[in-house]
């Protein structure tokens, strides 16, 4: 599968997505919402691609928004791009495409990650990096803010109070200090940091697939929960369904006999009946 602006490679049931612009670092275009979109959809529909690898191209992970043009394009809200109905900065649908996805994320820095390069990452499940990786929100040093739903995910991975410290210092920080304030899981060596992540992928993929895909959508969701109880409900309803399915008969069944499961569940069409829950928002609300 080609797209203009990322490499899609899908390997032992991993997709790799490569931001793909070295000569530019990465940098940001709406071109490049519109392939990662379009690559995500693509993703979610095929059962072979169990876990998602996002990493980038040459010495950069991603420079930010490519500003050679003047940067009022890239701007713009992310209108008018193939298959994408709702209106917003590229930034924050990137996010929320990325929080909408039915598999694992797994962000990978290899390099430099500025801007929308950093906050398009914050719905990912998991990011690793390099050692002294140059990251940074630096949107109020340009008179802009920062975007890409920053202002609900930054604070819930690593508290309000450093959230806005990089925010509105808008200074550049390395991946050490990431790792420390948990915005990252781990470093690892260059050579080390796409195996890393293909590890922790494998780990994934050898689980039922329409469990983590309900998963990862009940724990996202529910950091907005007004209350234990709403959890409550929905891990009811998830264990009644889930509880019938062919995959807890083999889940169980490989448990007992001591050999590893295969879970015959499908994505595409196993996913349970109450699934999804949540009515999805539109960026504009109609008048």
């Amino acid at each position: 599968m080609k797209f203009e602006t990322i490499l899609y490679d899908v390997q032992d049931e991993i997709l790799t997505i490569t931001l793909n612009r070295p000569d530019r670092l990465n940098a940001w275009t709406r071109q490049m919402l519109s392939d990662l979109l379009n690559a995500l959809d693509h993703a979610d529909a095929d059962d072979n691609v169990g876990a998602i690898v996002i990493t980038g191209a040459g010495r950069g992970f991603c420079a930010g928004a490519d500003l050679s043009g003047g940067g009022g394009s890239t701007f713009k809200g992310a209108g008018n791009q193939p298959g994408l109905d709702e209106l917003g900065d590229s930034g924050g649908a990137a996010s929320r495409r990325i929080f909408r996805c039915l598999k694992p994320v797994i962000v990978a820095f290899n390099g430099p990650a500025v801007g929308v390069g950093l906050t398009m990452t914050l719905a990912a499940d998991i990011r690793i990096a390099a050692p002294n990786v140059k990251m940074g929100f630096v949107f109020a040093a340009r008179g802009i803010i920062s975007e890409g739903c920053s202002s609900y995910f930054l604070p819930r991975l690593v508290g309000i109070s450093k959230a806005l410290e990089w925010a509105m210092s808008a200074r550049v920080f390395r991946s050490e200090e990431a790792l420390e304030a948990g915005l990252l899981r781990s470093i690892h060596e260059p050579e080390d940091l796409l195996p890393a992540a293909y590890e922790l992928a494998h780990d994934f993929t050898a689980n039922s697939r329409v469990s983590n895909a309900v998963i990862r959508q009940m724990f996202w969701r529910m950091l907005g929960a007004d209350d234990p109880v709403v959890a409550h409900r929905l891990d009811t309803k998830g264990m009644v369904e889930r509880g019938k399915s062919a995959d807890a008969t083999e889940g169980t069944t490989a448990f007992l006999e001591k050999r590893a499961a295969k879970f015959p569940d499908k994505v595409s069409k196993d996913l349970p009946d109450f699934f999804p829950w949540w009515e999805e928002p539109k960026f504009l609300e109609e008048t």
